[in-house]
């Protein structure tokens, strides 16, 4: 396993440390499924779209997640950090009890 201990820092803090936690790591297992924009995680994640606005610029300025495109079709994925310790994330996921996300 690779273990980056910056990253592990990182994500106890995103993902445990707030409430917005759950959320967060909800929107990263859907992007390492496949990129999505900010209106699909809503409707995939069946969250309000000022609510997704604000975790995907959380994980965005933590350089988790990078976006492509401009305005409303900006889409969303992982970056390679991230998908280099998906066993991190993983891992703490797993501690912290949450679950998959919803079939969309």
């Amino acid at each position: 396993m690779h273990d980056d201990p910056e990253l592990r820092r990182l994500l106890w803090f995103l993902l445990g440390g707030s409430r917005g936690g759950p959320s967060r790591a909800r929107i990263i297992q859907l992007l390492r499924d496949k990129p999505r924009n900010q209106n699909q995680l809503a409707t995939d994640l069946e969250m309000q779209y000022k609510g997704v606005q604000h975790h995907v610029r959380v994980l965005v300025k933590s350089g988790l997640i990078v976006g492509t495109g401009e305005k409303y079709g900006i889409t969303y994925s992982l970056t390679l950090w991230l998908e280099a310790g998906l066993e991190v994330f993983d891992d703490i996921c797993r501690k912290l009890a949450f679950g998959p996300p919803k079939a969309a």
